[in-house]
């Protein structure tokens, strides 16, 4: 990778290629999520001095055995990415894409390839059946081309049906296909001519590591970032449990706009486009009823609150008896962390420093909306 510098948006500092190493191989260390990651940024100030701290947090959290990423795992992992000409989008860098780190749970790095400007344009989603019928094709690619001759980006999952049409349709104008698994790994296979296509104006991402062929547990987690990449999401034919509905939450979660093309009740297909504009999405016959909603205002949802406050190093260690507190308060029902800090007693720091360590142990699992919760019994 070649030794460039970029800069950090939050501190202005440099990143140096020693540092952007750290961040890729904390990002890939067990146990390091999103929050985790954010955290352990701000506190130590460096990936490479939070590496160093990784193995003691976590065995204050009750493991002992506890080991980061490999420096040869991400020498490797850095090595296939140049062979496939990648680039690494580091979170708070100005290169990563901004509406994607407005989201909750932005993820700290990213592969990209193609022309990565089209991460500033202002993108739409556009998703929809994998088993799609003829009109919902058809209907998939005259919005996408409408909208990137009005000079929007389209973003979708590169998956056969609706998401393929959507690519096809604007890939000359741009679009963003988002992988489930690794950025050199395209699945379907038949859509690897297309993605080659989409590489001239538009561009591929993926949060995975290299390599990772994707499986169907991948998919939830990249339909949050198709999402986030969009000012609004638009659903074309979706059953009533389909992973469109799942891209809809996340959009909701995020406070974009769900909108959504009316079917035949009695096509399953239609089934989870009816039930959300029944609950109030907006209804789509063209790409002018997408700008129209686009135009109209928007209530931001209420994200996450940014980690990073309370984090500097505490004064003191925590009292001996707030660990015991603090996993007493948990239980296999998700609590929000507020709620927990708030029934402590305890000093924020303090508090999150405890649940940071049991994040790293891996005896608690982080949920959509900021909540936590026990890991449940193997």
């Amino acid at each position: 990778m070649p030794a460039e510098v970029s800069l950090d948006r939050r501190a202005g500092a440099p990143l140096t290629t020693a540092e952007r190493r750290a961040r890729l191989r904390l990002a890939r260390s067990g146990q390091v999520g999103t929050v985790t990651y954010r955290r352990l940024i701000a506190r130590f100030g460096t990936a490479e001095r939070a590496l160093e701290t990784l193995p003691e947090l976590a065995a204050r959290g009750g493991t002992r055995s506890y080991r980061p990423a490999s420096a040869a795992s991400v020498e490797a992992e850095i090595a296939r990415a140049q062979a496939v000409g990648a680039r690494l989008l580091i979170l708070g860098t100005p290169d990563y894409p901004s509406l994607l780190s407005e989201i909750a749970d932005p993820p700290p790095v990213l592969w990209a390839r193609g022309e990565l400007g089209v991460f500033e344009r202002d993108g739409v989603a556009l998703v929809g059946a994998r088993n799609a019928s003829a009109l919902g094709l058809r209907l998939a690619s005259q919005v996408a081309a409408a909208l990137g001759e009005a000079g929007r980006v389209t973003v979708s999952g590169l998956a056969r049906g609706i998401d393929a049409s959507v690519h096809a349709a604007s890939v000359e104008r741009g679009t963003i296909a988002v992988l489930g698994g690794g950025i050199d790994c395209i699945y379907p296979a038949e859509n690897e001519g297309l993605a080659e296509r989409i590489l001239a104006h538009g561009a591929l991402v993926s949060e995975a590591p290299m390599g990772l062929q994707p499986q169907a547990r991948h998919f939830p987690k990249r339909n949050r970032l198709i999402s986030g990449l969009s000012q609004a999401v638009v659903l074309i034919e979706a059953a009533e449990r389909s992973g469109s509905l799942i891209t809809a939450r996340a959009a909701l979660e995020q406070g974009r706009e769900v909108m959504a093309v009316p079917g035949n009740p009695l096509d399953p297909r239609a089934a989870g486009c009816n039930r959300l504009i029944r609950d109030g999405a907006h209804l789509i016959r063209s790409a002018d009823d997408v700008l129209e909603g686009l135009a109209m205002p928007v209530a931001r949802a209420e994200h996450a609150p940014d980690p990073r406050p309370g984090l500097a190093e505490p004064s003191a260690p925590p009292p001996r008896r707030l660990r015991g507190q603090i996993t007493e308060l948990l239980s296999l029902a998700p609590v929000l962390e507020d709620e927990l800090i708030r029934r402590s007693g305890a000093e924020t720091a303090h508090v999150l420093e405890l649940l940071s360590e049991l994040d790293l142990a891996g005896r608690i699992l982080r949920h959509a909306g900021g909540r936590i919760s026990l890991t449940p019994p193997a």
